[in-house]
């Protein structure tokens, strides 16, 4: 194992209660040779399998070992033979939802930097105990923070996941809804869903995705002011979550003024990557690109020229950061800023569509969509590309 800094040993661990379910993880960072606790981290991640949540804390633990020493030679002690294994390259990663962790895993050191070791469940009591506290913090609505007591406080709640055996492989992280009418669902956690108003390159029909960062044109600052004031008056909106990316920062922020809140930037509701399409319309990529868009229009694995964002990737993240909210923000209503594909794909996997449902909604710019999400897994469309406060 190379590596010029100092030996570090990251434990991690994730699970869910359901899988799919609730889902949290938690990772520690020691010194190899002291054992002595250099970091802590744990976070709840809403709903997902135990193989989603493992592999979770198992990056969460490397960018935690990252921050302590970037040149550290890192050993991760796991109790999850199947993410073990896997990042030891000893099994393939068969399910397609594995493998973009797995990617991610591998590229917070350097090749030869990390090695991987399988232990007892009995002996990763420390990040068990991590995962159990985000999960519980999750269930009450708040984000996990360190205890005062320390590292030695007991476990709650018992092992990770334990309500469940434990998932495979084939198990991906899509939340799957209740359906029917019977009980209280209890309050909804509500999220208005504002796509940013008009830049330059919107009516002329171009990519613009993440790797374009154009700001309003006059006509989307409008656009943003009226959205602005209709939802003032609504009177609704307890929180302001936005992508990074200038257009919908500048749309939030006219929102948050008149609501009186601040905005929060997430940076997994950014839009996709468009790779070589990014600036082009839709006719140029089909004249220069025609194998690649087909099998982009066909597949939702399928990325856009040059290193592109498959919808399948955008929909992964933009659940994450929706369950993120969640809990955060449970039983309230939250304005979400955003973009087309996240936006599309919010609505797609609350009505729970397929992912060709995406080239059947129409959203303009600065229009308004509304989805309720309710702690039983149930949710409603309840709005869908409203454009009547920009009249």
């Amino acid at each position: 194992m190379s590596g010029g800094g100092r030996r570090l040993v990251v434990e991690a661990d994730g699970g869910s209660r359901g899988n799919p379910g609730p889902a949290g993880y938690g990772a520690v960072v020691m010194d190899a040779d002291s054992g002595d606790v250099l970091a802590e981290t744990a976070e709840f991640i809403g709903r997902a399998t135990n193989n989603v949540a493992e592999y979770r804390g198992l990056i969460a633990g490397l960018l935690a070992a990252r921050t302590v020493d970037p040149a550290a030679s890192v050993r991760v002690r796991m109790d999850s033979k199947l993410v073990v294994e896997q990042m030891s390259g000893r099994w393939k990663i068969k399910h397609p939802d594995m493998r973009p962790l797995a990617t991610e895993a591998r590229g917070v050191f350097p090749n030869g930097a990390v090695s991987y070791e399988w232990i007892p469940r009995s002996r990763n009591g420390h990040a068990d105990r991590l995962a159990n506290e985000a999960m519980d913090a999750g269930g009450r609505g708040e984000s996990w923070r360190p205890p005062e007591s320390g590292a030695g406080s007991a476990a709650p709640g018992g092992r990770a996941g334990a309500a469940a055996p434990a998932a495979t492989d084939a198990e991906t992280a899509s939340p799957v809804p209740a359906v029917g009418w019977g009980g209280d669902p209890g309050t909804a956690t509500t999220f208005v869903l504002l796509r940013h108003g008009e830049t330059e390159l919107t009516p002329q029909k171009r990519f613009s995705g993440s790797g374009a960062d154009p700001g309003l044109s006059a006509a989307g600052r409008r656009q943003a002011a009226a959205a602005a004031v209709h939802l003032a008056d609504r009177g609704t909106v307890r929180a302001v979550v936005t992508s990074p990316a200038a257009r919908c920062r500048e749309t939030a922020e006219a929102v948050a003024a008149a609501v009186g809140v601040e905005a929060r930037v997430e940076d997994d509701f950014r839009e996709a990557d468009f790779g070589a399409w990014e600036g082009l319309t839709f006719e140029e990529v089909r004249e220069r690109h025609p194998d690649d868009l087909d099998a982009w229009l066909r597949s939702p694995e399928a990325c856009p020229t040059g290193g592109g964002e498959s919808f399948a990737a955008v929909a992964r993240r933009v659940a994450v950061a929706r369950d993120r909210a969640m809990a955060r923000f449970a039983g309230r209503t939250v304005l979400v800023v955003s973009h087309v594909t996240p936006i599309k794909s919010l609505v797609r996997l609350a009505l729970g569509a397929p992912p060709e449902a995406m080239f059947r909604m129409e959203l303009s710019a600065a229009s308004l969509s509304a989805v309720a999400h309710y702690a039983d897994g149930s949710a409603s469309v309840r709005l869908l590309n409203d454009t009547s406060h920009l009249r």
